[in-house]
């Protein structure tokens, strides 16, 4: 563990300050990437293939063989990565906005994503035989992009118990699954089992195990990780790990992190941990992730939502999100003093489709003319007007039927930035936020040029051109 100015407890970390990449970045692009992409089936797939009755347990007896003789242990050596190019990928999603590049090193199943000296079961030694996270390190770095990992590993120990099952009917009733083979449990750990008691088929305990070797063993990985890549970014995949009670690994974890990043600039930390737990304690020590949410208002400290264009893992079945619809979330986001982390879903062999293709290209031409608007603002005293609202409701993030009258608004010094989300119809933009003191001297719709305005005490009324520059929202500089 690296020594420095942080120490492992809440008070210590609470030091943090939010370092001025991520609060500049806005937009990070994420490789959630690894062996349970193989069977283009989706997220939780090492879990869920254990499960009968799921869509991942059918697909998995029918295509590789019944888990009691093919289980996941068999999935990881198919996955090859042969087409994967992180130096073509990453100036495609630095070109579409992206000022940080963040890659899985490790899921909930166990395999790792790089070389480990600690755990067999990592892309090094079978699989790829790559480092995918080390290429990925050295394709961000190349390009001045900042890196992160994350990990996702503190549910691992129980999630998956799933393997320790058995069919309770059927022509493997009773036949254990490959998950209890003492030969492989390095892999499928020795985890918790419960048995539901109508069918005896294994059940998932806690999220988070209480068994204290797991959280050191989480330690060590976690620590190997940090050491070998030195990330700006380390995200936990749910609260600092393990709970009320057993948060001493995780805040070792973070001082470790911040304080080999201080190592490495001149004694001030440089790097974010994100994790997704409320309340005062866990919200100071870094920076608060939302998975598939957003926020209500802005907020006074900088947040982060992560979000995928699809599923978690490449699933063949998946709708996309638009682009349209990922530009309304980013700016929706950065209005209200967060970053966007986007998944783009990668196929077994690396590449991404070209329906991800497109929405980044599509990106890319509408942050060559909006991304003044994004990239190093800063929130301004309301995030918004008009009548319409994301909806704040678990995971879900129904694209918005935005009007002309909304408006969402970031700033950089004396210009304020407006996206208008939709185009009017009569060719005006009408904003109605600014104070009696906030006088505007001059407009220009980005892309397009100066525009003409008038202005009174109640609202900012522009004159817009013919066209808009783009076919997504727009965006007006307003010189105060």
């Amino acid at each position: 563990m690296h020594r420095g100015p942080y120490e492992a407890t809440f008070e210590s970390l609470q030091q943090f300050r939010c370092p001025d990449w991520f609060r500049n970045a806005k937009l990070g692009i994420w490789s959630h990437w690894g062996a349970q992409s193989v069977p283009r089936q989706g997220d939780w797939y090492a879990r869920n293939m254990y499960i009968p009755g799921t869509h991942a347990y059918r697909h998995h007896w029918r295509n590789y063989g019944h888990p009691s003789k093919s289980g996941y242990k068999d999935i990881v050596t198919r996955w090859k990565a042969e087409r994967f190019d992180p130096d073509a990928l990453a100036d495609l999603y630095a070109r579409a906005g992206a000022r940080y590049l963040v890659a899985q090193a490790v899921h909930h199943d166990h395999f790792l994503n790089y070389p480990s000296a600690i755990h067999r079961w990592n892309a090094g030694a079978m699989g790829p035989r790559k480092d995918i996270v080390g290429l990925w390190h050295d394709a961000a770095r190349a390009r001045g992009l900042r890196f992160g990992i994350t990990e996702h590993l503190g549910a691992t120990y129980t999630w998956m118990a799933r393997s320790k099952g058995a069919d309770a009917t059927g022509p493997y009733a009773g036949l254990p699954y490959d998950g209890n083979d003492p030969e492989f449990e390095d892999l499928y750990l020795p985890g918790p089992v419960g048995r539901d008691r109508s069918s005896g088929a294994a059940v998932q305990e806690p999220w988070y195990a209480p068994d204290p070797w797991w959280h050191r063993r989480w330690l060590d990985l976690v620590t190997e990780m940090v050491d070998r890549y030195r990330p700006d970014l380390l995200y936990s995949d749910g609260p600092l790990p393990f709970g009320a009670g057993a948060f001493e690994p995780g805040l070792q974890a973070v001082s470790h992190l911040y304080n080999t990043s201080a190592a490495g600039h001149d004694g001030e930390n440089q790097a974010v941990y994100n994790q997704k737990g409320r309340g005062p304690d866990l919200e100071a020590i870094g920076v608060l992730d939302i998975e598939r949410s957003q926020e209500p208002d802005a907020r006074p400290f900088v947040w982060q939502t992560d979000t995928c264009v699809g599923q978690w893992f490449y699933d063949d079945r998946a709708e996309y999100k638009t682009p349209g619809h990922v530009i309304e979330l980013l700016i929706d986001i950065v209005a209200k003093n967060g970053n966007l982390l986007l998944n783009i879903p990668q196929l077994p062999d690396g590449s991404i489709d070209e329906e991800c293709t497109f929405l980044l290209e599509e990106l890319a031409g509408w942050i060559a003319a909006c991304g003044e608007g994004i990239h190093g603002t800063r929130p301004f005293r309301t995030c918004g007007e008009g009548p319409s609202q994301v909806a704040i409701e678990g995971f879900r993030e129904d694209a918005v039927d935005w009007t002309a009258e909304d408006f969402r608004f970031t700033q950089r010094d004396q210009t304020l930035y407006a996206f208008q989300m939709r185009w009017p119809a009569d060719g005006r933009a009408v904003i109605k936020s600014l104070g009696p003191d906030e006088r505007v001297s001059a407009v220009r719709l980005l892309g397009a040029g100066e525009l003409a305005f008038e202005q009174n005490t109640e609202q900012v009324t522009i004159t817009l051109p013919a066209k808009p520059p783009t076919r997504y929202p727009h965006c007006l500089a307003l010189q105060l």
